[in-house]
């Protein structure tokens, strides 16, 4: 595995080189490179230099260009208003490098030079409940952000904080404990995620119903929330029962959305409980957290409600119970004491902002977050119906996540229906196909809007063939694949990498944006966003549309070399296309 320099550390570095002998008291100055319309790059730090220096930054930008060599990287550097370089780099540099890229099965990517481990807190459903619609976000953007961070060599621990405490378990234990075979299957055989939500389902709706209407039920259901929480074994066991047949539930749904989830990485509220005691115990000891009307709480100088009054984290309620905090919090310790996290990223809704933000800080008052552990909050927005209101069913119900997909999935099949018989698709394929599709543009969706945005949920606009969906970039990578196939059939035509020849502008374009794929994936990983990912991708994927119009691939017009430095381009093109698609668990079908 070969890390390759890009293009523009390359510049960067040269310019940089020069800037330091021209002006030595500049030493590891920044020359502010960037892409550029007027040339490949331009740089832009000299002016700023230039007026620290109090030198004149023309004066100055023209000794510095006549410190760079030129001829193997650089091919032409001019000096552009008050003191811009402009610069443009040789046909064969580009070629010598994506060359380089092509040799390596991470395409040069380099890794990141101080790995941590980052624990990420995603995907969190609720057992005994139905997964709607608001559980979509946080599971593939968390899924997104652990594939871009294990990329960069990161170690990455996944956490799924599933509900699975409370005073709603009292209620439905006792039921079960009164009714016993509620939960029973119907047969031996594996319980499909259907089965186990409706028993669940049943058993909720009738045990809700018995607590609002029968008061001698409500207080045996009340004492069984004391049984669970003191740990005695039969109510623990019978609460076991309802996480089990969750599970089953969770697992289909997600393995509807193509997302890998381990038992080991489901760590639910209950997974903290011996450790509440302790927290409030540190926290009240080091002054973190004070006693205020019985219940434990912390405050905030910037954090007041609508009365103007300090509105406080409570950890521990006056009756004794524990809040979401004291769950949070033993989390934090667990994560950073235990698992030696090095940055804690929580995908959750941005409505739980405050919260995370009182968490925090009394995590770093108390010691446990500092400045080298840092937690973060990876905040989504709301998922939108078309007409812009929050996403609902007719009836005015949250959507079942389940129906979304299935929905979505029936659509993206009928789009690569009806064009299978042209690209010779069996019927196995056109539903393997149909799947990834219809999977990838929910993904792709959710994915190509910056996280704290809401977005819209269209499914005509997802599965469509033309603009910024999956599909789109999906199709540029079955048809390369395609041209590959026929050029490989062809027989005469190989991707072979040719730095010795000119190259039209569409290919520099393509090879330019190629060569970026490392630094974006960096940029990605340290901002959280794996929106940018998606639309390197859709660049991507333009870029290649236009060089595949204006630059004969298989068509005999080039000579032979050419051919295959095209053909070469195309190869890296989809290397890079499933490279990216994967890393937003999006999969890219080889015929489409």
């Amino acid at each position: 595995m070969a890390s390759v320099p890009s293009l523009a550390s390359s510049v960067n570095q040269r310019v940089a080189d020069a800037l330091a002998s021209a002006l030595p008291e500049a030493g590891g100055a920044d020359p502010l490179l960037r892409r550029s319309d007027r040339a490949d790059f331009q740089a832009n730090g000299i002016l700023a230099l230039a007026k620290k220096a109090k030198a004149n930054p023309r004066e100055l930008a023209t000794t510095v260009v006549e410190g760079i060599p030129t001829g193997d990287l650089i091919r032409e550097i001019e000096v552009s208003g008050p003191g811009f370089l402009n610069i443009t780099i040789t046909d064969k540099a580009i070629i010598e490098t994506l060359a380089a890229r092509a040799l390596d099965d991470r395409l040069g990517v380099p890794l990141a030079a101080n790995p941590g481990t980052t624990v990420i807190d995603y995907a969190q459903p609720n057992v005994a409940k139905e997964m709607h619609v608001g559980h979509l976000r946080s599971a593939v953007i968390g899924a997104a952000m652990v594939e871009i961070l294990e990329f960069t060599g990161e170690k990455v621990v996944r956490r799924h904080h599933i509900g699975d405490w409370g005073t709603q378990f009292g209620m439905l234990i006792q039921y079960l404990l009164e009714h016993p075979h509620e939960l029973d299957h119907k047969s031996d055989e594996e319980v499909s995620g259907e089965e186990a939500m409706s028993n669940l389902n049943r058993l909720y709706k009738a045990s809700r119903g018995l607590f609002d209407s029968d008061e001698e039920f409500k207080t045996r259901a009340r004492a069984r929330v004391v049984d669970l929480q003191a740990g005695e074994p039969e109510t623990l066991a019978l609460w076991q029962r309802f996480v089990d047949e969750s599970k089953i539930y969770f697992y289909s749904v997600f393995n509807k959305l193509d997302m890998d989830i381990q038992d080991p990485d489901v760590v639910g509220e209950s997974g903290y409980n011996d450790m509440l005691v302790e927290t409030c115990k540190l926290l009240e000891e080091s002054g973190v957290a004070v006693r205020s009307n019985g219940a434990l709480c912390v405050f905030f100088d910037d954090v007041k409600g609508p009365d103007g009054n300090p509105t406080p984290l409570i950890v521990q309620k006056s009756d004794g119970g524990f809040g979401y905090a004291a769950t949070d919090l033993s989390a934090i310790r667990d994560r950073v004491g235990n698992l030696g996290a090095t940055e804690l990223i929580y995908v959750v809704d941005v409505r739980q902002s405050l919260h995370f933000k009182m968490v925090f800080e009394t995590a770093r008052r108390a010691g446990w977050l500092n400045d080298e552990v840092k937690a973060v909050q990876l905040a989504f927005g709301t998922v939108l119906g078309k007409d812009g209101k929050p996403f609902k069913t007719r009836e005015g119900e949250t959507v079942r996540l389940v129906d979304l997909l299935d929905e979505a999935v029936e659509r993206a099949t009928a789009v690569v229906r009806e064009k299978a018989e042209k690209v010779g698709l069996t019927e196995a394929e056109i539903v393997e196909n149909g799947q990834y599709v219809g999977i990838g543009a929910v993904k792709y969706a959710d994915l190509s809007t910056s996280a704290a945005r809401d977005y819209k949920f269209d499914l005509d606009q997802m599965v469509s063939l033309t603009g910024d969906t999956s599909v789109y970039l999906q199709y540029a990578y079955a048809r390369i694949k395609s041209i590959l196939r026929k050029a490989g059939e062809a027989g005469d035509r190989k991707p072979v990498a040719h730095p010795e020849l000119e190259l039209a502008p569409a290919e520099r374009a393509l090879g330019l944006h190629l060569d970026h794929f490392g630094e974006l994936i960096a940029e990605a990983a340290a901002e959280h966003a794996p929106h940018k990912v998606a639309a390197y991708l859709y660049q991507l994927s333009s870029l290649f549309a236009t060089f595949y119009e204006q630059c004969p691939v298989v068509k005999p017009e080039p000579e032979l070399v050419v051919g295959e430095n095209r053909l070469f381009l195309c190869d890296l093109t989809a290397r890079t296309l499933t490279k990216g698609m994967a890393l937003l668990g999006i999969r890219t079908p080889e015929k489409l």
